[in-house]
């Protein structure tokens, strides 16, 4: 049962608040900020237990008092209080079980996205490019900061790959929900015939990982400096500025040659790699898991096909919970608001079935 938490939930909350006392953690600043953090993040729980505790016994007391009532008055009266108080402890059941749910350490983390251009060649790479748009006009209504990191654009326009960082609070806890496959239904500019195309792009979410996290040693990385190549300003192409790191026991590799600064470029690779190298033991974690507790709204895959643009319908559909939304210029223009949060209720739904 739910309630035969709570005790166990107190214990822990009270033996944090113990540890929080102890001159040795107060004289170590990681460890008194690691369990300040968890004090934090229990003491919602704990109120809204004692909030459920006071509760039920008030429905205890109204039931007591009603055996032995006679005033008819005072009978309904109490069960008036009754309904009310038990209405109050289911609402009060559901915020707890919310509350319970494990949270995600990545949720608060900065974010590098990466988007390319898949099946639909030239096609493929302008939708790319809206993407682009509209997740940077999206960052820009929640109030976060985007830099492109790598960039190879298309002749055409779009982007036959982009890689850019997003940094604000609760980026990764919105944006997780974007990995997979991209699909639009249009009428190419390229297309002279007028028809339908089906063309894909697709996005990974990366969540920026900490030095302390990623261990990369340098043994393990081959740095190869190069000429850029391509679009660029008066010495980009003239100097020997771009990076090419490959991560030998993987053999991830990652290019960057944007920046007139040999050392930018090399420290952007260097983050992009880590990252990587975080999502890669995060899904190696993940795997472990029972097929009851992943999530429904989807692995979070890059191979999964999430959502369809279809501009002849003006439609929007996320087919991991069948949203369909009839306003696809303004999703475009970064309105995905009512997209992530319907994902987010359909992941947490899926998390309740597993708190009983």
């Amino acid at each position: 049962m739910l309630t035969d938490k709570f005790d166990v939930i107190a214990r822990d909350y009270e033996e944090i608040e113990r540890k929080l006392g102890d001159p040795d953690v107060l004289s170590d600043r990681d460890a008194y900020a690691k369990l300040a953090k968890a004090h934090a993040d229990l003491a919602p729980l704990v109120e809204k237990i004692g909030e459920y505790r006071r509760t039920t016994a008030a429905l205890d007391d109204a039931m007591e008092l009603e055996k032995g009532e006679t005033d008819q008055e005072m009978v309904e009266f109490l069960h008036g209080e009754k309904s009310s108080l038990k209405e109050k402890i289911a609402l009060l059941e559901e915020e707890i079980r919310l509350l319970m749910l494990p949270k995600d350490p990545r949720d608060e983390k900065d974010v590098i996205m990466e988007i390319r251009g898949g099946a639909g060649g030239d096609e493929a790479n302008l939708f790319a490019g809206d993407l682009f748009r509209m997740y940077t006009r999206y960052a820009d209504t929640q109030g976060w900061k985007t830099q492109a990191m790598s960039a190879s654009p298309s002749d055409v326009g779009g982007f036959r790959e982009i890689i850019f960082e997003v940094k604000g609070k609760g980026a990764f806890s919105k944006l997780k929900y974007e990995s997979g496959v991209h699909r639009v239904q249009r009428i190419p500019v390229t297309e002279s015939g007028g028809r339908i195309h089906t063309s894909t792009a697709t996005v990974a979410v990366l969540p920026e990982a900490e030095d302390v996290e990623v261990e990369m040693n340098p043994n393990d990385l081959r740095i190869d400096i190069f000429r850029s190549s391509g679009p660029g300003g008066q010495s980009v192409n003239t100097t020997d500025s771009a990076v090419r790191v490959t991560h030998l026991p993987t053999g991830m590799v990652v290019s960057c040659q944007d920046e007139k600064s040999q050392l930018q470029n090399k420290e952007r690779a260097l983050k992009i790699l880590r990252a990587r190298l975080y999502e890669k033991a995060q899904a190696e974690q993940d795997a472990e898991l029972s097929a009851a507790r992943r999530s429904q709204v989807g692995t979070g895959d890059r191979s999964e096909r999430i959502r369809t643009y279809n501009f002849p319908q003006n439609r929007v559909t996320d087919h991991r919970i069948g949203l369909s939304i009839h306003s696809l210029a303004g999703v475009l223009e970064g309105q995905i608001d009512d997209l992530i949060d319907a994902l987010a209720t359909a992941d947490r739904a899926a998390q309740l079935e597993q708190v009983v």
